[in-house]
């Protein structure tokens, strides 16, 4: 199932997609791509810009988990800071909810976060905040850069972290981004995992970092699929063609 153009339709209609989308990733990471011990849930944020997004959360103390994979991920971007900005220190405190530390967040970008300067800035400061607080962040961006975020949202982010060039490559305005927060007890800074794409291209399985050397795969292109299929047929047709089947 190619992504579908996003930037066609209201606010409103992606609105739908994106709690069905959340939902089924939720679903695929819960039915056994989780280590034990680890939980997705939906969080839902209240009085901001700020979307839905999934937190892979721990229960019990921080201690090494079997089941995630230690390989690197194949992504064709890679960006590592050369500095030691948002290292995790031992004497961080980690954002917390009651089924324990969050170790990272699933977050799909809607247009509401690009409809403004005060949107895009809160959805910046509020990502750059979870990777603060040692919390590792997986961005998925259907959305072309637009006159708030000319080079891309992570650009943005990245700025925060570190000034390093970055240009979207042509023909592919869309992105997913994996953030693996820093760890100075390991001697680890902070990376990027990045992949462009483009409407009209399978989504690629990105990692959601657990730990400092695992993830877990994020089945996106699956998930998409699947919630796609449980939406009606007037819905459908309006996504794909822009219209509504009898207009």
């Amino acid at each position: 199932m190619p992504m579908h153009d996003w930037a066609r339709v209201e606010p409103t209609i992606f609105h739908h997609f994106h709690q069905q989308w959340s939902a089924e990733i939720c679903k695929a990471l819960n039915a056994g791509l989780l280590p034990p011990g680890l939980s997705a849930l939906i969080e839902q944020h209240t009085g901001g810009v700020v979307p839905d997004v999934l937190a892979v959360e721990r229960r019990g103390p921080r201690k090494p988990r079997p089941g995630g994979t230690a390989t690197v991920p194949r992504t064709r971007m890679r960006v590592e800071t050369q500095g030691q900005t948002l290292l995790r220190r031992a004497n961080r405190v980690a954002i917390r909810h009651r089924l324990g530390e969050v170790v990272c967040i699933i977050e799909i970008v809607s247009p509401g976060n690009k409809a403004s300067r005060s949107a895009v800035r809160s959805f910046v400061e509020k990502t750059h905040e979870f990777l603060r607080a040692g919390v590792n962040v997986l961005l998925v961006d259907p959305f072309p850069p637009g006159p708030r975020d000319p080079h891309s949202l992570h650009k943005l982010i990245w700025d925060e972290v570190d000034d390093v060039p970055f240009e979207m490559p042509a023909g592919e305005p869309l992105l997913l981004a994996a953030y693996r927060v820093g760890d100075e007890s390991v001697g680890q800074t902070p990376v990027a995992f990045l992949e462009p794409f483009a409407v009209g291209a399978a989504l690629t399985e990105m990692p959601a970092w657990i730990d400092p050397d695992s993830f877990v795969g994020v089945p996106l292109e699956d998930t998409y699929q699947a919630a796609w299929a449980v939406c009606p047929p007037d819905y459908r047709h309006l996504v794909e063609h822009g219209r509504l089947p009898d207009e």
